[in-house]
C-alpha cells in the first residue's frame, strides 16, 4: 500500500504527503501522461463541425516530418539564427484554443511521432526545473533535444516570461524546435495577470517563434457530462472511500479546507507525486474559494490528477463551483474554467457517481 512521506504510515490523507523532487527527477518525467501514451494524429478524432482541427492535424503532421532547424549562435536566439530565404516554417507551432478540443492529445501525437531526443511537460514543470537546477545547467541538460513540448503555456508573472523568453530563444539557437499549447495566444500572454505592457517586447520575440494555429470546438468532457461536479453526501463519500481500500486500493479522504491549506506547504511541481499511487481522492465539505493563490494552487492540482485519470468524490459545494465570480471574470478566468470542466470530467468518473 502506497504510505506518507515517511514510508511508515499507510496512506489515507494528501496532508501526509510532502513530496520532495530532485531536477534530474523532474526532466526523466517529460514524457506524456499515461491517459496520453497511445495518442496519435489516426487516433485524434477531429469534429466536422470544426474544421481547423483538422487542419492543426495536417499542419503537425507536417512540422513533425520536418527536418531540423540549422543551429546558429546568438546569445538569445532571437532574430540572430538564420531565417529561411522564403520566409519558410519557424522552429515553433502554438496551438491555441478553449479546452477539451484536444490541444494536448495532438501535442502529445506530435511527441510520439518525432525522433531524436524529445521532452513532454508542463509549463509549470519547465519553470520548476529551471528553479530546482539554475537556468545555465537547464539549458545544458536540454541543450541538443529536437523536439521540446510545452503543455498548459501560461505566463503567470514577468519573472517567468523573462526566464521562458530566454530559455526557448537560447534552445531555438541551438536548434531545437518546440510545441506549445494554451487557451491565449501568444502575443496575449500575461493580459489581465501583471503589467504586460513592460514586457511586450519578450512576449513579442518569444511569439515570433512560433507559428500559431487557432483550434476552434466544443469541450469533450463536457458532451458526456453535465455542467456541474457530481456532488455527493458524507455517507456517499464514506461509501466509496471503503469500498476502494476494501479493493486493496489507495483512497485518500481530506477535509477540502485542510487540503487546500496543506497545498501552500508543497511546490506545484511536486503535486504530480502527491497523485502517484492513488486510486481515489475524496473531499469533505468543499467550500467555494476567495483567495486566488489558493485557487491557482488547486487549478494546478487538480491539472496532475487529470493527467493521473484520478476519480473525485466530494460532498459540501459542488467542484464546479468553487471558484467565486471575481475570479471567473479575471485575468485566470481561462485556467478556472479549465479546471472546472476536469473536474466535472472527474467527479463524473468515479465509480460511486456512475464512472
Amino acid at each position: 500500500m502506497t504510505t506518507d512521506a515517511l514510508g511508515t504510515t499507510p496512506l489515507t490523507s494528501l496532508t501526509q504527503l510532502a513530496p520532495t523532487i530532485t531536477g534530474e527527477q523532474l526532466l526523466a518525467s517529460l514524457t506524456p501522461p499515461a491517459q496520453f501514451a497511445g495518442a496519435s494524429f489516426d487516433n485524434y478524432r477531429p469534429d466536422p463541425d470544426y474544421p481547423s482541427q483538422q487542419q492543426a492535424v495536417d499542419v503537425l503532421r507536417e512540422f513533425g516530418a520536418a527536418a531540423g532547424v540549422q543551429k546558429t549562435g546568438g546569445f538569445l536566439g532571437f532574430g540572430r539564427r538564420k531565417k529561411p530565404a522564403d520566409g519558410g516554417p519557424k522552429p515553433g507551432v502554438y496551438l491555441d484554443g478553449g479546452f477539451g478540443v484536444g490541444k494536448t492529445h495532438l501535442l502529445a501525437a506530435l511527441w510520439h511521432q518525432a525522433s531524436g531526443r524529445k521532452l513532454f511537460g508542463t509549463f509549470i514543470e519547465y519553470t520548476a526545473l529551471v528553479g530546482a537546477l539554475g537556468y545555465a545547467k537547464t539549458v545544458e541538460l536540454l541543450t541538443g533535444s529536437s523536439l521540446i513540448c510545452i503543455d498548459e503555456f501560461e505566463l503567470d508573472d514577468p519573472g517567468d516570461t523573462m526566464m521562458m523568453t530566454r530559455l526557448i530563444g537560447d534552445l531555438v539557437a541551438g536548434g531545437t524546435r518546440f510545441a506549445a499549447t494554451s487557451n491565449t495566444p501568444p502575443n496575449a500572454l500575461g493580459e489581465g495577470r501583471f503589467a504586460a505592457s513592460d514586457f511586450l517586447r519578450e512576449i513579442h520575440a518569444m511569439s515570433g517563434n512560433f507559428t500559431t494555429l487557432r483550434i476552434d470546438g466544443l469541450d469533450f468532457r463536457r458532451r458526456a457530462t453535465s455542467g456541474e461536479a457530481i456532488v455527493t453526501d458524507a455517507a456517499a463519500v464514506t461509501a466509496a472511500v471503503e469500498a476502494v481500500r476494501a479493493a486493496g486500493r489507495v483512497a485518500t479522504r481530506d477535509d477540502f479546507t485542510a487540503f487546500v491549506d496543506h497545498l501552500a506547504t508543497v511546490h506545484p511541481s511536486r503535486y504530480l507525486l502527491m497523485v502517484d499511487g492513488i486510486d481515489l481522492i475524496a473531499f469533505d465539505d468543499v467550500v467555494q474559494l476567495h483567495d486566488q493563490m489558493q485557487a491557482l494552487r488547486l487549478v494546478a492540482f487538480i491539472d496532475r490528477a487529470y493527467d493521473a485519470e484520478l476519480p473525485i468524490v466530494a460532498s459540501g459545494t459542488p467542484l464546479s463551483a468553487v471558484f467565486d465570480e471575481a475570479m471567473l471574470g479575471g485575468g485566470f478566468q481561462k485556467k478556472y474554467l479549465r479546471s472546472i470542466s476536469r473536474m466535472i470530467a472527474l467527479t463524473a468518473a468515479a465509480p460511486s457517481n456512475g464512472g
